[in-house]
């Protein structure tokens, strides 16, 4: 368990309210203005810590630096090819597919992550409109 931060809570806070998938760098823009003596380390730091310690999901889209997740529970990512953006979906792995894994592997599954790449449903319709 981590000692008790302000800091630490008021970045916790901010996740929790987002869906955007941040990187530690939009956090600290958000939180900066309300708190003027926050720097962009304590921020990295925060979020290693938490990630580390399983309050928060931190995990590569590929494009760019980390993002950070407050939803912990197994679920998979959207990651626009276009625009970057990370989108929580409601697909969850199934037993049957953790099961096929292991089946060809030697050693012990214990946690997966899924990601699907592709292009979201904003830039499809910005295609759309480019293309009329």
């Amino acid at each position: 368990m981590l000692k008790y931060s302000k800091q630490r809570e008021s970045i916790l806070k901010n996740l929790r309210k987002r869906c955007d998938h941040p990187t530690a760098e939009m956090v600290y823009e958000s939180l900066k203005p309300a708190n003027p003596s926050l720097s962009l380390g304590t921020v990295y730091r925060n979020l290693s810590l938490m990630s580390e310690n399983g309050q928060i999901l931190r995990f590569s889209a590929g494009i760019g630096p980390d993002r950070f997740d407050a939803m912990t529970h197994p679920h998979a990512h959207f990651i626009c090819q276009k625009c970057g953006s990370v989108i929580d979906m409601d697909f969850v792995l199934s037993n049957d597919v953790l099961k096929s894994a292991s089946s060809s592997f030697a050693g012990i599954i214990e946690d997966a992550n899924l990601q699907f790449k592709g292009t979201c449903s904003d830039c499809l319709g910005k295609n759309i409109k480019n293309h009329n």
